[in-house]
């Protein structure tokens, strides 16, 4: 009786997430916050709440989450990686400067210590790779000048998650300082190890994985990723981070084989994940940090904003083109709710997950309109204050096409 509950619970599940992507495709917007309010609507305290597939659809976040970070690394290989820390780094620490602090500033306002600090820090500081490489299909702009400064800046927070990530979890364990050092040193010292293997050995690795037949491809490929990540979990290191290296470490016709195979199983568990971390947020729980989910994202959504203009400007890029790098790396999504859920999971702070769902929600929204409309206002309101200028000047109040900035 109980297996055929959970088979209609997990059933229902797919069936509705299956549903609301269809309508999410047909509107041209992110399933992601339909999914988490759909974990809110059947989750604790909302209209229906699961109870026999809970435990199976915690396990399915856990690969979704493998997925997501494994996919990533399938995108670049390691001699891209080491290339764009060299060339853009100033860039990434800008963008930390400018998004990580007001995530660590907020927490500690709203009084809920350094270890929500740096959790929060994390959530506001990534942008969704996801999101945004849909918004730039969406809008046609991927063969644009400023397409490589975006993916550069999203390349650097992907790379700045193998530290973060071991530090984040050593502290939501509740880990001493000597503890959380040895587990740092152990996950720089293995992204270190596998970026050099990867540079040096990653065409033999490669060929080691590859199979002509899909099915074992795919066999080989997902139970290395799986085994990696359960051994990074147990050396306290992270499983997304082992799922991240294992991607890094494959390329070639390998990498783009396996991200083929692969994507349906990632959609598929990455869902279930948003899914998962819905059915754990009370949504009664969301008004009250509505309004600092709220301000949050209008100050974070403003300094990501700066942070691609800055990084545009740097690689030569137009005004224009500035004003797009920025609005296109609004959007937060699939990376903010994987580092909030490490907090929820170990109880740091009641609150953290209802405003990071708020926060994701508004961001995930609000992300798509940035990339479409920061340029076009901004042009705007250059061709206003100049036509202003003019007319103080006692000239012509009419501002000629070509004065703007392009």
């Amino acid at each position: 009786m109980h297996s055929a509950v959970l088979l209609i619970e997990f059933g229902s599940i797919i069936l509705g997430l299956g549903l609301l992507g269809r309508f999410a495709a047909r509107f041209r917007i992110s399933p992601i916050p339909l999914y988490l309010l759909a974990g809110l609507a059947f989750g604790e305290g909302g209209l229906l709440p699961l109870g026999a597939s809970e435990e199976f659809v915690s396990i399915g976040a856990e690969i979704g989450v493998i997925l997501l970070l494994l996919m990533l690394g399938l995108e670049y290989s390691a001699s891209d990686l080491v290339t764009n820390l060299k060339a853009h780094y100033p860039s990434g620490l800008v963008d930390c400067a400018l998004n990580a602090v007001p995530g660590a500033a907020a927490a500690l306002l709203l009084g809920w210590g350094p270890v929500a600090a740096v959790v929060l820090a994390g959530v506001t500081w990534i942008s969704s790779s996801g999101v945004i490489a849909k918004v730039l299909g969406d809008l046609g702009r991927v063969g644009n000048r400023e397409t490589p400064v975006i993916l550069s800046v999203l390349v650097l927070e992907d790379l700045a998650m193998a530290v973060y990530l071991p530090i984040v979890t050593a502290l939501v364990a509740g880990a001493g300082l000597l503890a959380g050092s040895v587990t740092l040193a152990i996950a720089l010292g293995a992204a270190g190890l596998v970026l050099f293997v990867a540079v040096r050995y990653g065409r033999l690795i490669s060929r080691f994985v590859s199979s002509d037949d899909p099915e074992k491809l795919l066999l080989v490929v997902l139970g290395l990723t799986i085994l990696v990540a359960g051994v990074a979990q147990q050396l306290q290191v992270s499983a997304a981070v082992g799922a991240f290296l294992v991607g890094i470490a494959l390329s070639g016709e390998v990498a783009e084989g396996a991200h083929t195979l692969l994507s349906p199983l990632r959609d598929l568990f990455a869902a279930v994940f948003f899914v998962f971390f819905g059915l754990h947020t009370d949504p009664a729980s969301i008004p009250p940090v509505l309004l600092p989910a709220l301000a949050l994202a209008l100050v974070t959504a403003a300094t990501k904003i700066a942070t691609g203009y800055w990084a545009a400007r740097r690689a030569g890029i137009s005004v224009k083109g500035r004003w797009r790098t920025g609005g296109a790396l609004v959007a937060r999504g699939e990376f903010s709710i994987v580092i909030a859920g490490l907090a929820v999971t170990a109880g740091i702070e009641p609150s953290l997950g209802p405003l990071a769902t708020a926060y994701v929600l508004i961001l995930v929204v609000l992300g798509p309109l940035t990339a479409r409309y920061t340029e076009p206002l901004a042009s705007w309101w250059a061709s206003r204050r100049s036509g202003k200028r003019q007319d103080v000047g006692g000239t012509t109040s009419a501002v000629p096409e070509a004065s703007v900035a392009d």
